[in-house]
């Protein structure tokens, strides 16, 4: 038997090698591959993107060029990103907004997010907080809620962004009080508007914050995402503070033109995969306070779908549907 079986060995590496060599990478662009990255240089898409970029160059032997396209709500970016060529050259590092909440707050959007994209997987979400001014005298969402209650319409929301005033509006539905949404050109202005006390709270990314909160110059009252983050276990979830079934949370992920083959995605997938799980790229993803999703072409597809109808919700209750 034992014979037998070293005879055979051979054979069986043969064949196993001869099944490897066909069925190469089905990812080889013969040219560079461009990453649109649909917000401006130096935030949290731009540096997901250029983190992945020169892992994904050594493994496909081309330039990958990260292309920033800012514009209102990404939708330049998405836009060229939907007309790109289907070879495996062109992909979007999308978002909640790009991909999910445009869907529906636009009546003329220039692309679909769901027909004109394929999904190839959700990299990180960052922590969406919930912060006050200290002069707002509450120390929780309960308090907050209260306070809203007994004076409607005297406390307001800085908006530096659609993913934002979604979680101000989705807040005020569930619970029926009325705030004011005061809208600001980004994130650094909102939060500018916060620290002087010109606007009473904000939803913003936790790490644009820490320090502030830190220092106390900013009070924390939740996160909105369905459940906590791992860099902030303390805080507590919007659902937790009160608001049962609440969930909002912004996401960064890849997507390829519609046309790309299904089997590319996948092998795109791969190789996102394999490198957000290196040590050193989740330590730095964690380290600027997102937590590391990695999902598979088919789970981040049926995410997208679902967080489009939710989202839909949302902007059609709240009528923020522009033209």
């Amino acid at each position: 038997m034992k014979r037998t079986m070293m005879m055979l060995l051979p054979s069986l590496i043969l064949v196993s090698g001869a099944a490897h060599a066909q069925t190469p990478n089905a990812w080889q662009p013969t040219r560079p591959v461009q990453v649109i990255v649909p917000n401006p240089p130096g935030g949290g898409p731009d540096f997901i993107a250029r983190l992945l970029a020169p892992k994904l160059s050594e493994v496909i032997k081309q330039n990958v060029i990260i292309d920033n396209r800012a514009s209102n709500n990404g939708i330049t970016g998405a836009e060229a990103a939907s007309r790109g060529a289907a070879d495996g050259t062109s992909m979007i590092l999308g978002n909640s907004g790009t991909h999910a909440i445009n869907a529906s707050l636009y009546r003329k959007l220039p692309y679909d997010p769901l027909r004109d994209f394929i999904a190839v997987s959700e990299i990180a979400a960052p922590a969406l907080v919930l912060v006050t001014h200290p002069s707002v005298p509450a120390r929780n969402l309960k308090e907050l809620i209260a306070i809203a209650r007994k004076s409607p319409g005297k406390l307001n929301i800085a908006i530096a962004g659609a993913t934002g005033e979604i979680a101000g509006n989705a807040m005020m539905l569930t619970t029926g009080v009325d705030m004011k949404n005061i809208p600001y050109k980004g994130g650094a202005p909102a939060t500018i508007a916060i620290l002087s006390g010109e606007s009473d709270m904000t939803f913003t990314n936790y790490v644009a914050v820490a320090k502030h909160i830190e220092a106390g110059k900013l009070r924390i009252l939740g996160i909105s995402s369905a459940k906590r983050s791992p860099h902030i276990p303390n805080v507590p979830t919007i659902a937790e503070g009160g608001i049962d079934g609440y969930g909002v949370e912004m996401w960064y992920g890849l997507f390829m033109p519609a046309k790309t083959p299904p089997a590319m995605a996948q092998a795109v997938y791969r190789e996102t995969s394999r490198i957000v799980a290196l040590p050193d790229v989740r330590e730095k993803l964690e380290g600027t306070g997102h937590s590391v999703t990695n999902s598979s072409p088919e789970t981040f597809s049926e995410k997208v779908k679902l967080e489009v109808e939710k989202f839909r919700k949302i902007i059609i209750a709240s009528k923020m549907q522009q033209d």
